[in-house]
């Protein structure tokens, strides 16, 4: 009995340890990160208000046009110069959302090539004004777009006032340009719910389109605004300062300052207005090693901006360039150190996949 009473007290004593864990543990499992919510955040207040203040830009450019076309003189000029420039300001808010009503459909190629195409044939362009040809049927989309138009309105102005040809190209330009924003404008009604419904991380999610988008637009800074013209690529054998986006107009580092400050909302979930949401950072603060991740790319992204902000504002971008300027060099540094945070660490730690390739190796 003596012996029965032991075993009944052992067999006690390990099923209390055995429940005891199952019994108090009262902690939930974490749940799953919330990204419907975090893309209809997107969609509602960074996406379609990009697109919205652009096609309101683009329309009123389209307008100044014509009333300059209707009686030019320089004062109207001077309007459309500045129309175009705020317009152009809005695109580099909108430019990252490449994706959807904007991406690649059949033979019709994305919104980034169809008006962001820099730098701009000047070569061609004279061609098809010297042959009339306002038709834009062809595939040379660097004459037409934002920079195309650049492009007829700071160089040889004085022409504008006396070749109708040149005006009637540029009146073809417009056109497309207003065109082809209010389109992707009216689709994106329609394709928020699309957006919002494919929240998973698989190649052709909502997550995937929009982080690649996202990386990819960062890299364009790094690559094609900088690096190229600062001769910094692949195969270079010097600095081809006319390649900077806003050659003629000498408003590259404005643009680009636009661009940088539209990435960064779109990593912080922000909107044109500053207010903030969920985003990306809020995505990583959520996973294993993601705070830290934030951390280190805040930590980088400072340095990126104290670059950018050191570069001088009274010269032309291509004319530091061509001087040698430190700046350049130390904001193609900083640039390039921060690649690895945006693309590799943060597709790591997501679970998402880098579908495009920037030809760098990054």
């Amino acid at each position: 009995m003596k012996s029965l009473s032991i075993i009944c007290l052992l067999t006690g004593f390990f099923t209390f340890f055995l429940l005891a864990p199952a019994c108090d543990n009262k902690s939930e499992p974490k749940p799953d990160f919330d990204r419907k919510a975090m893309l209809q955040h997107y969609a509602g207040n960074l996406i379609r208000p990009a697109f919205s203040t652009l096609r309101a830009q683009t329309a009123a450019l389209k307008n100044s046009w014509a009333d300059f076309n209707a009686a030019p003189d320089s004062a109207g000029l001077a309007e459309l110069q500045q129309r175009w420039k705020s317009a152009c300001a809005a695109w580099q808010y909108a430019n990252a959302y490449n994706f959807g009503p904007a991406g690649e459909q059949g033979v019709r190629k994305s919104l980034v090539e169809e008006i962001g195409t820099f730098p701009a044939n000047t070569v061609k362009i004279e061609e098809f004004i010297a042959a009339n040809d306002v038709s834009l049927n062809n595939f040379n989309r660097d004459t037409r777009g934002f920079f195309a138009m650049e492009y007829l309105i700071y160089k040889n102005t004085g022409l504008l006032f006396t070749e109708p040809g040149r005006r009637n190209y540029l009146d073809a330009i417009i056109t497309h340009l207003e065109s082809r924003v209010a389109e992707v404008d009216d689709a994106w009604a329609a394709y928020s719910a699309e957006f919002v419904a494919a929240n998973g991380t698989d190649v052709g999610s909502s997550s995937s389109q929009l982080y690649n988008e996202f990386v990819r637009s960062f890299e364009s800074i790094k690559n094609f605004k900088v690096g190229l013209p600062a001769g910094k690529r692949p195969g270079q054998t010097g600095p081809e300062p006319q390649l900077v986006e806003g050659y003629h107009s000498s408003l590259t580092l404005f643009f680009m300052k636009q661009h940088l400050e539209a990435i960064g909302n779109l990593y912080y979930g922000r909107n044109l207005s500053g207010a903030d949401g969920t985003g990306f950072k809020e995505y990583l603060d959520f996973v294993v090693g993601g705070p830290q991740l934030v951390a280190s790319t805040e930590a980088q992204w400072q340095n990126v901006i104290t670059a950018l902000y050191a570069v001088p504002v009274d010269t032309p971008f291509a004319d530091l360039i061509v001087q040698g300027h430190p700046s350049v060099d130390a904001l193609h540094t900083e640039l390039q150190k921060h690649t690895r945070y945006f693309k590799s660490d943060m597709s790591s730690l997501l679970g998402i996949a880098i579908t495009y390739s920037s030809g760098d190796g990054d």
